[in-house]
């Protein structure tokens, strides 16, 4: 079910009151995947009250560490943000965004929508690890929404999406050849963990100041859907790269001599 494949992720929830009524606002537009990155009180009994009668989601839900650890398996993440930053990034507004998320999830990919915390949303790191940012435009006189709010409109948005796909024939994408799917989010963070480390031995990268580079190339990724197939041959590339930073190859060829 293509609604299955759609979970929400609430990172750093400071009242247990939000979980509830985002628990509550899911159940009501038919998603059911409930991950929480590092909360500050749950499970809690005011999490239970305030869902009111959603009790399975909550009852259900994953509770993990880090964002990272919330996105494993996930194909597209979108992630709120209500403020501008200084490298811009794709942007959704909730339409968009419910569209665009029930398209991947009727393929069989995994999809997350992330919410920040409820004094600050998510960081820039946070951000960053996102395919796309969502706005939702609220009036800039009172923009700030709580956060079960905001997982209403954009759980509203996927379930329109959703109802408005049903019954209609779905566009198969081909595969060409075996591994030409798209990687997962936690396969895209081993690139970019892998990426530095080359950039760092060749000496493109000073670790001291990295200003924007890593984000840019985050940026430029994530907006290329590379499939698997892609990804193997970059890290392939970058491994070699690193070896010859460090002289590897000169050596084995002395050895083979």
């Amino acid at each position: 079910m293509v609604l299955e494949n759609i979970r929400v992720v609430l990172v750093g929830t400071s009242h247990p009151g939000n979980i509830g009524g985002a628990a509550r606002a899911m159940k009501n537009m038919g998603l059911s995947q409930l991950v929480l990155v590092d909360p500050q009180e749950f499970p809690s009994d005011e999490a239970v009250a305030r869902a009111s009668g959603a009790t399975d989601i909550l009852q259900g839900a994953q509770v993990v560490g880090a964002l990272e650890e919330a996105l494993v398996g996930c194909r597209l993440v979108l992630g709120t943000s209500a403020r501008d930053r200084h490298i811009p990034w794709p942007m959704l507004e909730p339409r968009e965004c419910g569209v665009t998320a029930c398209e991947q999830a009727r393929q069989g990919a995994q999809v997350a929508l992330v919410f920040g915390r409820e004094y600050a949303g998510l960081t820039n790191e946070e951000l960053q690890r996102c395919h796309y940012h969502v706005h939702i435009p609220s009036d800039p006189a009172f923009s700030s929404l709580n956060l079960a709010a905001a997982v209403q409109v954009l759980a509203y948005e996927v379930r329109m999406a959703w109802l408005a796909s049903e019954g209609q024939p779905i566009k198969q994408v081909s595969v060409a050849e075996e591994g030409d799917e798209p990687v997962m989010a936690d396969e895209l963070e081993s690139f970019y963990r892998h990426l530095e480390q080359a950039l760092v031995e060749i000496g493109f990268l000073d670790p001291l100041r990295p200003r924007h580079l890593m984000s840019r190339l985050r940026r430029l990724y994530g907006r290329s859907s590379v499939s698997r197939l892609e990804m193997n041959i970059l890290r392939g590339i970058l491994t070699e790269t690193i070896k010859a930073a460090r002289g590897e190859h000169h050596k084995r060829e002395k050895a083979d001599v």
